[in-house]
């Protein structure tokens, strides 16, 4: 398979990994569009929300789970934080990996700025 994050999961590319357990991986962005730019990934490949299936909802739910934890570790509770997961190359999706971004660490604008 030739995608990025499974290759982020099993080690042959690094990453700044902020999380991982048996069902999900988080690491920083590279890319950051914020002061705190996380991204909280299953270690199922899924291409994203269109290719989800119901037996995917535990798994999914780990990963909500997930995000709020690593928010929480990086002190974005309190103040908030936002959530995201775009859905095919209209919303911006680059990565056909599901994948949340966990932002904060700053007021974020709004999303259409």
């Amino acid at each position: 398979m030739d995608c990025i994050f499974c290759k982020i999961i099993e080690g042959s590319i690094p990453s700044s990994k902020v999380y991982e357990d048996e069902y999900v991986y988080a690491f920083k962005d590279i890319q950051p569009q914020a002061p705190v730019h996380l991204l909280v990934i299953p270690k199922k490949h899924i291409p994203s929300m269109n290719e989800a299936e119901p037996e995917d909802a535990e798994l999914l739910g780990r990963v909500l789970l997930a995000a709020k934890k690593v928010a929480q570790d990086a002190g974005l509770a309190e103040n908030g934080y936002r959530l995201i997961n775009n859905i095919g190359r209209d919303s911006g999706q680059v990565v056909f990996h599901i994948h949340f971004h966990v932002l904060g660490g700053e007021k974020l604008g709004p999303l259409n700025a």
